[in-house]
């Protein structure tokens, strides 16, 4: 009955195009639909449910981790129609499941509205560009929709390390070898000490987990690769921060000057439910100028969103300012422009000022105001 029932259920999720599927004890199965949370109109699920519906698709191995270790993470493809992120767990001593629908079309620059500099940067021999964004901000699109850029147009070897592997990428112009954490190879920091001696070009680091799998992307980068990695911070001078902070007081310095030589750019996004359906993405876009490398040498991030504001020729903007814009256009409401702003105060007065139509002039003496204030 189980497998009849995660087929019904799977269907449902590619059918309306939900973007996550939550199974757990105590109510009817939830999709995630738009950026909200749908019920579907099926039976309350008791522990046995949960455990039938985690069997029939996890293999043995899996089960076996989220025995002893209380959770595991897989991919698995639902037929031709989609492929699944699965992460299975323990919770009040049941099993719960969250099922992310990964898109099986690999999206173009246009589509997800990715700044035109990005397939100039794609294109560069050697460097370090961070996708970063909480969870389920996207950067896993980002990514691979950067990746088939390089695999359509270039000649490259591209070597990607994921935990699980997500998207599926043909060899098209490009050579193209994906590892899987935990298959393939037992962790991030073993991936990339092999990968050295696989005469890659490109190289895909899945997370940016801890000091080793940091300091490995990096000398990776300094030796004449483009590596890309994703992050869980939030904002360009935060993810600049984050990497820095990961490493030991003593080597600090060292780092301060690996990163300003190598990073060549950093995507900061959100995902943001769009009006009147479906999601649009809101990015902070930082691209790597002789000015902005200084201020990483010099240990000067704090400056680094006035520099991404004067850098808007190079493409260069703030989080605040695209869902400004997205918010002016009507595209996203009120309520999620604010609460993914990174200064939330100083987004409500703009709001509430252009809601009573001051002049552009007036709201920005209240942005001013509201950052004194914050």
């Amino acid at each position: 009955m189980a497998t009849i029932h995660i087929d019904r259920l799977l269907e449902t999720v590619v059918k309306t195009g939900a973007s996550d599927l939550h199974i757990t004890v105590g109510r009817p199965p939830v999709i995630r639909l738009h950026g909200h949370m749908r019920s579907l109109e099926t039976k309350v699920l008791e522990p046995e449910d949960t455990i039938s519906l985690m069997k029939s698709i996890t293999p043995d191995r899996n089960q076996q981790e989220l025995q002893e270790e209380g959770g595991t993470d897989y991919g698995f493809a639902f037929g031709d129609a989609a492929r699944f992120r699965v992460a299975a767990f323990k919770q009040k001593g049941n099993v719960a499941m969250v099922l992310r629908q990964i898109p099986s079309r690999l999206l173009t620059f246009d589509q997800i509205g990715l700044p035109n500099i990005c397939r100039a940067l794609c294109r560069r021999p050697r460097g370090l560009f961070l996708v970063t964004g909480p969870t389920g901000s996207g950067k896993t699109t980002t990514l691979a929709t950067m990746l088939d850029y390089v695999n359509s147009t270039l000649d490259r070897h591209i070597v990607t390390m994921e935990d699980p592997i997500e998207y599926y990428h043909q060899h098209k112009k490009s050579v193209i070898n994906q590892r899987e954490i935990g298959i393939d190879v037992p962790n991030f920091a073993e991936a990339l000490r092999r990968v050295l001696r696989q005469d890659p070009d490109v190289i895909l680091v899945g997370e940016f987990r801890d000091l080793e799998t940091i300091a490995a992307g990096i000398a990776a980068a300094e030796t004449g690769h483009l590596v890309f990695a994703t992050l869980h911070t939030t904002g360009c001078q935060g993810t600049i921060n984050r990497i820095i902070d990961a490493f030991p007081n003593q080597q600090q310095d060292q780092i301060r000057v690996q990163l300003s030589t190598n990073l060549i750019a950093s995507l900061s996004q959100a995902l943001l439910p769009r009006l009147p359906k479906g999601m649009v993405a809101a990015y902070e876009f930082m691209v790597i100028t002789p000015a902005i490398s200084n201020l990483i040498r010099e240990n000067k991030t704090f400056r680094i969103d006035s520099a991404i504001q004067t850098g808007k020729k190079f493409g260069m903007q703030l989080l605040d300012e695209h869902l400004w814009s997205l918010y002016e256009q009507g595209t996203v409401s009120e309520e999620d422009c604010v609460d993914r702003s990174r200064n939330p105060g100083a987004m409500q007065d703009k709001i509430d000022a252009h809601k009573r139509g001051l002049g552009a002039e007036e709201a920005d003496d209240g942005e001013e105001r509201a950052v004194l204030r914050t």
